[in-house]
């Protein structure tokens, strides 16, 4: 059902045909599940995106709509895709083809959280999955088709901004060795996901209030920049990883004394990138 499945904030003026979307910010875990795993609320929260949804969310008082995902990313990985059922974690399951995600247990039902740890004490039913799948993936994927699908209705085309948090260790080894990390990473496939024009106005929204950007390395966008990012049609997808040492506590998983200083500068890129897909003429009456 679509009220467990993501929270949408629609704008009063929807002005632009960029879609800003979270998909692994959810926290909403099910009781059954919390009886069913091995670790703890701690640790199964480790994988979350935490607070991803609120850093974004001045997006529908710049005229985007705001899709946010309310099932965990341990329950439910709704940035894999529905086929990528994994062997070791679901009864009834057989190995089709080799997937590196799967085997290393990040298959659209994870098996183990950051770090390796492993979720479960055993197998879950196929029903289970299904189940999952059925009341969590497709009403979120469905909606947010449609919302893409209005973009492009209504102006022409469809900028997907798919919002994602990064653990800070995650880019040690990004860049030559004494450089400074990169606070953000842009992915768009290595083009293949979204036009160059609007990756570089993207880039230009977050290097303009001081943030460093990399593209592509370590995150170059999962299933939902594949599946979304259409550049000839017109539908454009591009992956936001953020540095979650700049708003949070990882060990926690509290907000840190920047997170309001990082949520309002966020403010001023959100708007910037709704202004992106903003028609010309909307453009000059909103200034």
């Amino acid at each position: 059902m679509s009220q467990d499945a993501y929270d949408l904030q629609r704008p009063q003026d929807r002005n632009t045909c960029v879609v800003f979307a979270s998909p692994h910010s959810g926290r909403n875990y099910p009781p059954a599940f919390l009886r069913d795993i091995v670790l703890d609320r701690q640790e199964i929260r480790s994988s979350e995106d935490a607070f991803v949804d609120q850093l974004y969310g001045t997006a529908p008082s710049a005229g985007a709509p705001l899709i946010c995902a309310l099932a965990p990313r341990a329950f439910l990985d709704l940035n894999r895709a529905p086929e990528e059922l994994d062997a070791a974690l679901i009864e009834d399951v057989r190995r089709v083809s080799h997937n590196a995600r799967v085997a290393s247990g990040l298959g659209v039902i994870p098996r183990v959280v950051s770090n390796g740890r492993t979720i479960y004490r055993g197998k879950i039913s196929l029903a289970e999955a299904h189940g999952r799948l059925s009341t969590y993936w497709r009403p979120y994927h469905d909606m947010l088709q449609t919302l893409l699908d209005e973009s492009r209705n209504t102006f022409g085309e469809a900028i997907l901004i798919d919002c994602h948090s990064m653990p800070h260790e995650a880019l040690d080894n990004v860049g030559p060795p004494g450089a400074a990390r990169p606070d953000v990473v842009l992915g768009d496939r290595f083009g293949a996901a979204a036009g160059a024009d609007i990756v570089d106005a993207v880039e230009a929204a977050f290097r303009n209030v001081g943030l460093r950007v990399a593209r592509n390395m370590p995150f170059a966008g999962a299933y939902i920049a594949q599946h979304y990012g259409r550049p000839s049609r017109r539908q454009h997808a591009i992956q936001i990883e953020i540095d979650r040492a700049l708003y949070m506590d990882e060990e926690t998983l509290r907000p840190n004394d920047s997170f309001e200083d990082t949520r309002k500068l966020l403010d001023g890129v959100v708007k910037e990138i709704a202004a992106i897909g903003r028609p010309a003429d909307l453009q000059v009456a909103a200034e």
